[in-house]
This record gives structure tokens, sequence and C-alpha cells, in this order.
């Protein structure tokens, strides 16, 4: 059951698959490992439309073989152990994650990379932004990224994007003509996300189910990249789970194990390895890895593995305007405010960026249906109803405020003692703590949120008590350029074995504010051009 090939790439997701695409171009013969199997689009939104718990795992269920967290139950997969529970998640299906992603690209800001220079908190990146910048643009023109290529959003651009800006809603005009004169700046939120037909692929047609899942595949999602690297010769293995990573002399990786549902397993073998299994399934892999030769596990020379767990801890605010806006439409964001992401203010607490949400109080208490219910409870039917119910949800305006979250190494992914996958593999066990920085951020987050509900005469106020997860899984195998405090290089090369690449925001090492998935876009394709050299120089 062996597999060979010049390079073998673990998870098949936006790393994965943006990276598979480049080589396989290049003629470089390239295996893919990924736990999960293909979705059936039309099965999976069918499964969305009749779940009594709508969330972004529902069209999706886990098998025993490709078993994953679940936002509506924090005991499932993950072990919790505290002070604070980690509530983002992800899927293992071909495409991995992107396939309930909302879609927003936004770059990270120039001081993002230079965290501790400039405001004395958690680290520089080994890299700057105008290293990057290249491949940020290359990475907008791979995902087809929609947006306004003459708003400045903070991050000097060299090009345009290659689709006009998504139109923004009802919702955001009355945002902006609120919000004038003040110090927020409502501005279009880059998106991947067709705003015309390009490359085969439909404009979006406003589902309004961005999260779980586009119904059309306007929004990008990883099978395009695969689709196009498998008619380019990439062979991609599903239901296939790899379970350890073999290393051999000189420090080199050997092989990595698999296993697969009908119980037969064997080794895949490859001159390049590439990891690229999101920031909680590398580090897991990585530890499980122990031998005499690794004894804390494949490249952890420096201890850093599975360390500096970030989020960007969500401050949820929920209110109802004085006039309509006409929530539950369109994207769940076309908008945002984006100059709260960098100042001073950086030095004591978190930036952070607003979301304007179009899906209404659908995320903080199930609107509209919960609605309905509420107002037939208060004794409400027929006319009435039909009326109160048009009334107030045309009026639900909801903000959601993304915290940058510093690097802490106590923030952690370990193995659990006790629990264990159908392959043996210990389960995550996940030792998490927003922290102080952080939660001054999210009290400020909620006092710009009454300055913007002030600013729409809104009623009926609410944060939400608790930070809610992002989804954005980032840390745990920090990039750097010393090995004794980092896990990868500035090329996402492992400091302890010079054929494995470690590729997804697990290299990050801060989460700055911006939704990563553009960011690990551009590191993949600046990686592929290392392994790129790397093939070439063991030729």
């Amino acid at each position: 059951m062996d597999i060979q090939a010049d390079v073998i790439v673990v998870g098949s997701g936006v790393a994965g698959a943006l990276l598979a695409d480049r080589l396989a171009g290049a003629g470089i013969d390239v295996a893919m490992l990924e736990a999960g199997r293909r979705v059936d689009r039309a099965a999976a939104l069918q499964r969305f439309h009749d779940a009594l718990i709508k969330t972004p795992e529902s069209p999706y269920p886990p098998t025993p073989a490709a078993d994953h967290p679940l936002s509506h139950d924090p005991d499932h997969w993950y072990r919790q152990s505290g002070p604070d529970p980690f509530k983002s998640t992800y899927i293992k299906v071909v495409g991995g994650t992107t396939w309930h992603w909302l879609g927003t690209c936004l770059r990270n800001l120039p001081a993002d990379f230079r965290l501790r220079s400039r405001y004395r908190q958690g680290v520089d990146w080994p890299i700057a932004y105008d290293e990057l910048e290249p491949y940020y643009l290359e990475a907008e023109t791979e995902l087809g990224v929609a947006g306004d290529s003459n708003e400045d959003l903070g991050s000097p651009r060299s090009g345009g994007f290659p689709m006009p800006a998504i139109a923004q809603t009802w919702l955001d005009r009355v945002m902006d003509r609120a919000l004038d004169g003040t110090d927020y700046r409502v501005q279009a939120t880059p998106q991947a996300r067709n705003s015309v037909l390009r490359e085969g692929r439909p404009p979006c047609c406003g589902s309004a189910s961005c999260i779980p899942i586009c119904p059309i595949q306007a929004k990008y999602d990883a099978t395009v990249h695969l689709d196009r690297a498998q008619r380019k010769g990439l062979v991609l293995h599903e239901e296939t789970t790899a379970t350890f990573v073999e290393t051999g002399p000189g420090g080199r990786i050997a092989a990595i194990r698999f296993r697969r549902p009908d119980g037969s397993g064997g080794r895949v073998r490859g001159r390049v390895f590439a990891i690229a299994a999101h920031a909680i399934e590398t580090p897991r892999l990585l530890l499980n890895s122990r031998t005499d030769a690794v004894p804390d596990g494949v490249a952890n020379g420096s201890g850093q593995v599975g360390r500096n767990l970030m989020d960007h801890p969500v401050q949820l605010s929920w209110a109802l305007s004085a006039e309509p806006v006409w929530p539950y439409r369109g994207p769940l964001s076309t908008s945002g405010i984006e100059n709260l992401r960098d100042g001073p203010f950086r030095g004591d607490r978190a930036a952070f960026r607003i979301q304007i949400s179009n899906d209404g109080w659908s995320w903080p208490s199930g609107a509209p249906i919960s609605l309905a219910g509420d107002l037939v409870s208060q004794g409400l039917t027929g006319t009435a109803l039909r009326r109160a119910l048009r009334e107030q949800a045309a009026r639900h305006v909801q903000l959601a405020a993304l915290m940058e979250q510093l690097p802490d190494p106590a923030n952690r992914i370990v193995l659990d003692p006790e629990a264990r996958d159908p392959y043996g593999v210990p389960l995550p066990q996940i030792h998490y703590r927003v922290g102080d920085y952080c939660s001054r951020g999210l009290a400020a987050a909620r006092q710009v949120h009454d300055e913007i509900f002030s600013r729409l005469n809104a009623s009926k106020i609410r944060h939400h008590e608790e930070f809610q997860g992002a989804g954005h899984i980032i840390g745990t195998c920090k990039m750097g350029d010393d090995p004794g405090s980092s896990v990868v290089d500035r090329h996402c090369r492992s400091h302890d074995h010079p054929n494995l690449f470690l590729l997804g925001s697990t290299v990050f090492p801060t989460s700055a504010t911006a939704n990563p998935t553009l960011t690990i876009a551009a590191l993949s394709l600046r990686a592929a051009a290392e392994i790129q050299r790397t093939i070439r120089d063991v030729s």
C-alpha cells in the first residue's frame, strides 16, 4: 500500500491545494493525503437545510475516521483544560475548512509584521510586509478576490483586485451615512467571491448561506485548485489519514505512515514533505511522531510545537436600529470598519476590525426563526404576528469585532493522555486563555459598538458576555529566524528537517487582525517557490 512521489502534501485545504497546483504545474510529481472525503455540494446543502441545529459543521458531519470539533458541542473531539474554552473549529473533507469559511480576504498591515519593534508586544515576524506583498497580489488572483482597488485599507498594493467589489448592502449604506463625520470608516470588504462570471464559476447571487455552504460555488473553496492540480497530475488520496512522521539519516523526513477506514495502511515516501493540516492537526501529528531520535516529536527541537495557539476572539453585539436596514440577504458580510486595526493603543490593548454583519441577529440569537417564537410567546398571531416579525427583523443590526490575540507559549496543543482516535493517535488537549491584552480590546470594542449603535438611534442593545470564536486557528508552529525559539524559517521550512515544510496559519508568529486565509495563501505560494528550488537542488 506504499505511495511515492517527489513531494508529499498532507492536507487539502487552501494551503495544500495552492501548493499542489503550483508544483504539479511545474511538472513535479505530487501526492496528497486527506483524511476526509469529497463533498457532494447538493447533498451537503440538503443536510444543512434539514439540520435542526444549523452550525458551520452541519453540512459536513464528522465520521469516525475523519472526526473533527463541533461548534455546538465543545467537548466533542477537543479535550479542554482551560482556563478559557477554545471555541473555533474546522472540518476534515477534501477542500478543508474553505467549504464553510466566510470568504473575507484582508491583507495584514505592515505594522502587523513588526508588533514587538513598534509596540513592545508579541514578536516580530522574520519577514516584512514588502517581502510578502507580491505574493498577496498573486494570492488574490489565484483565489479570485473581489475588491475596490481604489480603497485604502492600510496595506499598500502594487496592483488591483482581479474583480470589482461585491455590491454593498442597504445596511452598509445606512451605516456609512450614520457614521459620517466620526472616526469610523465603512469600507467594502475584499472577499474571495465572484462578483462577475470568472473561470467558469458564477457570480454571487446572495444565497445568504456563505457559512456554512455556497450553493453555487461563487465563493472560492480549495477544490478549485485541487481540481486544477489533478488535471496537471496531482494524485489525491482521500480518506487517508497521516498518523506518524518518520525521520531518517541527517534529520531528513523519510516517510509518513497512514491509515484508512477499511483497516489498510502504509507509508508514503518522497523527497520533500509539506504538512498543511491546520494549526491543531499539524502539531498533533508532529507531537505523536516521537522516537528516540526525536524524543519531543518531529520538528520540535525548539520545544515550540503546539505552543502559542491564537484565535481572533470576537466581541458580538446586536441592537434594533431606528430605521429598517433589511438584513438576512446577500453575503453574510460585505463591509467592515478597518481603520481600528493599528495605532499606539496596541502597546496596551488589542487592535480589532469590525465586521458589519448582514445576517442580523442570527449568530447571537438564531433569528429570525427565534424571533417568530418570541413573538408567538407574547401572544401575537395572524396579521399582528406577521407585521411585528417584518417590522422587527428589518431592523436587526449585528457587529462582530475580531480581536488581535498575543502569542502565549502557555496556550498550547498537547496530546491527551487517554482519549484516542480510531487509529490510535491521541486527541488534541487544549490549554487556552484569552489574556488581559485581548480582554482590554474586547472592552474597547463594546464601547465602540455602543457609539455606533447610538448613531443609528438603536434600542435593545446587547453585548455578548462571553467572547466568541472566529474560526481562525492560528499559531502552534511559529515562524522565525532563531531555531531555538521557532519551528520553521522564513520560507516555512523546518529548522530541524531540511525536507519538511509546514504550511498554513500554524506558522503565524502573531495573529494580527485580518482574517488569515489570504496570508495563508500568500505564504504557501512563497513556500512553493522554495520547494521548487529544493527539488532542483537535490535532483
